[in-house]
């Protein structure tokens, strides 16, 4: 017979723990505490990261914005270059503060430090594009809530502002000065407030993830400044209760002794790994979109932008999604045609093998894809979940770019691997040996038949018989 757990771990003499029984379940405790409260912050220290990664290359909160049409070199979790980005960091320890959008194909939502959705703005949002004012209020408004405004109170007085631009006709220039239109000020200005001016980051590498130290001593470091210098999130209060019993607490530095440094690098990197294997080793039923397909949907089902169903928190779905994207909204997740995108994660190939970078593939998509927009296909480099960089320079085959040509076409086929097929470089995303990677499939404005079953792309394939250039 198997022993108990308490035979094999613990041990008590008259009722009383013995001295190894108490440091074993000590160290068993915290490091099961650690590696909970790993999965309930990575949104928190994610978050951390994008505003750091965004004011290391020159943004700065309420005075500079940046604008960036993306490619490889920008580190980001499963950014993409289908529209350029437009990066607003905000400090509302200066009070409400309000982002006016002109009219226009805008894209945008308001999250917190927690990476907690606040409001939505644009095509999504109340305005629908037509242009709007929204107000976002501070962790200690206490006044009544301005009229005449799509209104949201952010967790933190830290807050970012995400904007993107949809190209018309595929003309980025144009859709980059719409960004630079965006107008932001406070409720109530002061003397001495001068209005925000824009960078443009597309030319600088950036890293905006917690990738280079998600395994180390340093994600806790990081969550600790947040905890330090932001408000309790009320909701979060019981996984406060959990970080002081690690050492982590408003008003207390940051120091762990030897064993719990031991502890809480041994939990970020077994935690890194455990959310690596749901995000990429996903079990439930509910991630598979057509049954005959490996397609899986890059977002478990949350349609309210929090991963609450009507019975508990997602923690699962939260969990894969955050380890591999960033934000979350009610507009992203929704499944239907009013939906503004949807996206389908592609990580295994026909016989439900793991994409390999040192082999080649194929990908058919028969047209029309049912978007009212644009669609596109986006190769992410599995280990940073960042668009794969290699000297080709790109990431992407979209619809209003490199495949505009083929769009009259009963179907388009697309090619991955490490060199290119002769006649079929524009088709193309180059990939790196030895390293796994996976795809976004994107649809923009996603009509019925993308939810019905009756459109579906292919499955990717390995070729054989291709001229591959030497």
């Amino acid at each position: 017979m198997m022993p108990t757990l308490v035979e094999q771990h613990y041990e008590f003499k008259g009722g009383y723990p013995t001295r190894e029984t108490i440091r074993h379940a000590y160290d068993e405790l915290d490091l099961a505490r650690a590696l909970q409260m790993y999965r309930v912050f990575y949104p928190t220290v994610s978050g951390a990261a994008i505003f750091r990664g965004t004011a290391n290359v020159g943004a700065v909160p309420n005075k500079v914005f940046g604008s960036m049409d993306t490619r490889p070199r920008h580190v980001g979790y499963t950014l993409n270059s289908d529209t350029p980005y437009g990066a607003v960091l905000l400090d509302l320890h200066i009070g409400p503060i309000v982002i006016e959008l002109p009219p226009g194909p805008l894209v945008g939502a308001v999250m917190d430090i927690h990476q907690r959705w606040i409001l939505d703005m644009g095509l999504p949002g109340p305005d629908a594009g037509n242009g709007g004012k929204h107000v976002l209020l501070p962790p200690d408004h206490k006044g009544e809530v301005p009229s005449g405004y799509n209104a949201g109170t952010s967790a933190s007085y830290r807050a970012i502002g995400a904007v993107r631009a949809i190209p018309q006709n595929g003309d980025v220039a144009g859709a980059l000065e719409l960004l630079k239109r965006v107008k932001v000020h406070p409720l109530h200005p002061s003397s001495d407030w001068t209005d925000p001016r824009w960078i443009d980051m597309t030319p600088m590498p950036q890293d905006t993830t917690p990738h280079a130290w998600e395994d180390t001593l340093r994600y806790w470091q990081v969550l600790h400044d947040v905890v330090n210098s932001e408000p309790a999130v009320e909701d979060y209060r019981e996984h406060y209760g959990e970080l002081a019993a690690l050492g982590i607490a408003k008003g207390q530095p940051f120091a762990p002794d030897a064993r719990m440094k031991r502890i809480l690098e041994q939990a970020a990197q077994n935690a890194s790994a455990q959310m690596r294997v749901e995000s990429f080793a996903d079990r439930r039923p509910d991630r598979i979109v057509w049954t005959d397909r490996q397609w899986e949907w890059a977002a478990l089902r949350s349609e309210n932008g929090t991963f609450d169903t009507p019975d508990y928190r997602d923690t699962y779905a939260r969990d894969k999604w955050f380890f591999q994207a960033i934000a979350a909204s009610p507009a992203m997740f929704r499944r239907g045609p009013g939906a503004g995108s949807l996206y389908w994660l592609g990580l295994r190939d026909k016989t439900g093998a793991y994409l390999d970078g040192t082999k080649t593939y194929k990908l058919t998509v028969p047209q029309p894809v049912p978007g009212k927009l644009f669609w596109s296909v986006t190769v992410y480099d599995a280990g940073t979940r960042s668009q794969i960089a290699t000297d080709q320079g790109k990431a992407a085959l979209r619809s209003m770019f490199e495949l505009k040509n083929k769009m009259s076409e009963k179907s388009v086929d697309l090619y991955f691997g490490p060199k290119a097929l002769i006649d079929h470089e524009g088709e193309w995303i180059k990939t790196i040996p030895g390293k796994g990677w996976f795809v976004y499939f994107r649809i923009y404005g996603p009509e019925q038949a993308a939810f019905d079953g009756s459109w579906k792309p292919g499955d990717f394939e390995q070729v054989g018989n291709f001229r591959i250039q030497s």
